[in-house]
């Protein structure tokens, strides 16, 4: 049987994540979700259409969902369900002032892929990060390793392009890494950052760093600002389709992603942006990265941060 992969919410970032997956050909079929009649089958009949031109056999599928989770029997058999359904941002608010809102959309969300694709490993979009996935496990009752939040790969791609702007090298010279949260208590990883090999402390000073990694926190905030109307979709979808990628070719491409965390750092019992290794079913294990002591405490203060916030959505 062939790969299925789902995604909820035909918004710009669904869409768009949705018009990844099928170029890379790699899946059989990519069913898109909302709850606005016909938009789905619209944007499918539109993705379909692409196929000539850019060469890809995936089909896309369109179906509309009611609130009692009417239409959702079109992903059963999904491999990975990538959940961007719920409200994006606005100009002025912070990822947490969505927490209410989104919390009830990603619950009846979970509730129904837990019911009509039962085996799929479910990839969280929706803001505020770190608690929507958590609340999706607790909502599907699936083994925390199915189910994982998109963070750490958008936020590390933006930290990789402010550096390789600043320094004005090509992109894939520069890696960085971002661990924590996905919001105020996002962890930068100056130590684990290089620049042709080379450190990245060795490539600029510390000050610059520290500007750019404000700037990386910042980094949706900003986008937000200037849409006016909307959050970032190009540089998420990137992010969240690499993920249902990698878990589909079962490739254990290793990845910053939200997690459940166990032991690992001295940190138990928390959703946390972490290194892992990802494949079929979902996250495999926890990579653990080496900190420098100032990155660690860091780390440790998001996930009490997180813990905290995480703690309150069991009742949303």
């Amino acid at each position: 049987m062939g790969k299925k992969v789902t995604v909820v919410g035909a918004g710009f970032y669904g869409s768009t994540t949705a018009q990844r997956l099928a170029e890379y050909d790699v899946f059989d079929t990519v069913v898109i979700t909302d709850i606005v009649e016909g938009k789905p089958a619209g944007l499918a009949l539109d993705l379909n259409q692409s196929r000539p031109v850019e060469g890809f056999e995936t089909t896309v599928v369109g179906v509309t969902t009611g609130p009692d989770g009417e239409g959702y029997e079109a992903i059963a058999g999904s491999d990975v369900v990538v959940v961007t359904a719920g409200l994006p941002r606005k100009p002025g608010m912070s990822r947490m002032d969505l927490l209410e809102t989104n919390a009830k959309i990603v619950r009846q969300v979970a509730e129904s892929v837990a019911r009509h694709a039962p085996d799929a490993v479910v990839i969280v979009v929706s803001n505020p990060l770190d608690e929507m996935t958590a609340l999706a496990q607790l909502a599907t009752g699936f083994p925390k390793n199915r189910v994982l939040g998109q963070a750490g790969m958008l936020d590390s791609a933006r930290f990789t392009n402010f550096v390789a702007e600043a320094l004005s090298v090509p992109v894939r010279s520069v890696k960085t890494l971002t661990l924590g949260s996905h919001g105020d208590t996002m962890v930068p990883v100056p130590s684990m950052s290089t620049v042709d090999g080379r450190p990245l402390r060795e490539a600029m000073p510390a000050e610059q760093i520290e500007e750019l990694v404000v700037k990386t926190r910042n980094g949706g905030a900003e986008v937000v600002a200037l849409l006016k109307t909307g959050s970032a979709y190009y540089a998420p979808s990137a992010a969240a389709a690499r993920m249902a990628r990698a878990v589909a070719e079962d490739s254990g491409e290793v990845m910053p992603v939200c997690a459940w965390v166990d032991g690992e750092y001295g940190i138990s019992g928390v959703y946390l942006g972490v290194e892992a290794e990802i494949g079929a079913e979902g996250v495999r294990r926890i990579i653990e990265t080496s900190l420098d002591p100032d990155e660690l405490a860091s780390l440790k203060a998001a996930a009490e941060s997180v813990r905290a916030k995480q703690s309150d959505i069991s009742d949303m």
